[in-house]
């Protein structure tokens, strides 16, 4: 039984050293540029926005709007002919957490929680049943 434990809560561990190196310096940019940190929740069989609401301690009559990675992670890997080298480099992280996320999660999904002020949340279900990902902010007006 202690290997069971020890087993799952290395690929907690290797998950979340994962998010963490991948989130490090990444900025998602907004009329308010955020950090993107790594999220973690409790146990869900599935992630809907309601799940995201109880889990991240938000009011559960806020808005949320439900998208796809795809959709998301669409305008923030593209690079543009005129991106200098920061640019580029942010497109670049931001691609690799759209593949470390989608190859790590089971039914990833994004999660908009707001109008003005909006919370982030790219997650899934993780290996031990867990709702896990990244989180950031962003102002738009």
């Amino acid at each position: 039984m202690q290997d069971f434990f020890q087993e799952n809560n290395n690929i907690s561990n290797e998950l979340s050293a994962m998010l963490a190196t991948a989130c490090d310096g990444l900025i998602y940019i907004s009329e308010m540029d955020a950090p993107v940190t790594p999220f973690f929740g409790s146990a869900a069989e599935t992630v809907t926005g309601e799940t995201i609401l109880q889990q991240a301690n938000l009011p559960r009559d806020s808005p949320v709007t439900e998208l796809s990675l795809e959709a998301f992670f669409g305008r923030l890997t593209e690079i543009r002919d005129w991106y200098g080298d920061v640019e580029k480099l942010r497109a670049k992280k931001f691609s690799e957490l759209q593949k470390l996320l989608g190859e790590n999660l089971s039914d990833p999904k994004v999660f908009r929680v707001g109008l003005v002020q909006v919370d982030i949340f790219t997650v899934g279900i993780d290996r031990d049943g867990r709702i896990a990902g990244v989180t950031t902010k962003a102002v738009e007006t």
